[in-house]
């Protein structure tokens, strides 16, 4: 296993969005603590009151929506696929598409100030097909799980 120390950051914010597409306010992985290529990763997202999504779910009493902790694992397993290939090259010109889910479940509200975990775990690939396990937590506590799918696609054919 490759583990990210605090004074190495190949995988901070910056190595992120390299790698994904995503941007404010809709990228939601600031970290990765921890990568095992083509086994599994270990990232994680602050949730701060300042998100967008607190202004509507709910006011008075912000929760952090369940589809958002989904996207955060999806977008933590695109990282963990991208950072799984040894020449960074092949992939300039491809983009992580999420194909499906299954066995999803919400165990318990992610709130502003939470430190939301991102666990994700490979299970099998097949051709561009990608499968993975993910498990959201925070201290400890299960908030989000499930099985997700996803494609490599060239970002030509889009």
């Amino acid at each position: 296993m490759v583990k990210i120390m605090s004074n190495e950051m190949p995988f901070d914010i910056r190595k992120i969005m390299e790698m994904i597409p995503h941007r404010y306010p809709f990228l939601l992985v600031d970290r990765v603590l921890e990568i095992e290529p083509g086994v599994s990763l270990k990232a994680y997202k602050n949730v701060s009151i300042n998100e967008n999504y607190f202004q509507g779910h709910f006011p008075g009493l912000p929760v952090m929506p369940g589809v958002l902790q989904l996207e955060a694992l999806a977008q933590a397993g695109a990282v963990f696929v991208m950072g799984s290939f040894d020449d960074d090259d092949a992939l300039d010109e491809k983009l992580f598409l999420f194909t499906g889910l299954n066995k999803v479940k919400f165990r318990r509200p992610v709130v502003p100030g939470d430190q939301l975990i991102l666990e994700v775990t490979f299970i099998k690939r097949k051709l561009n097909i990608w499968k993975m396990n993910g498990v959201a937590k925070v201290d400890g506590q299960v908030t989000a799980q499930g099985e997700f799918s996803a494609a490599i696609v060239n970002k030509g054919d889009m």
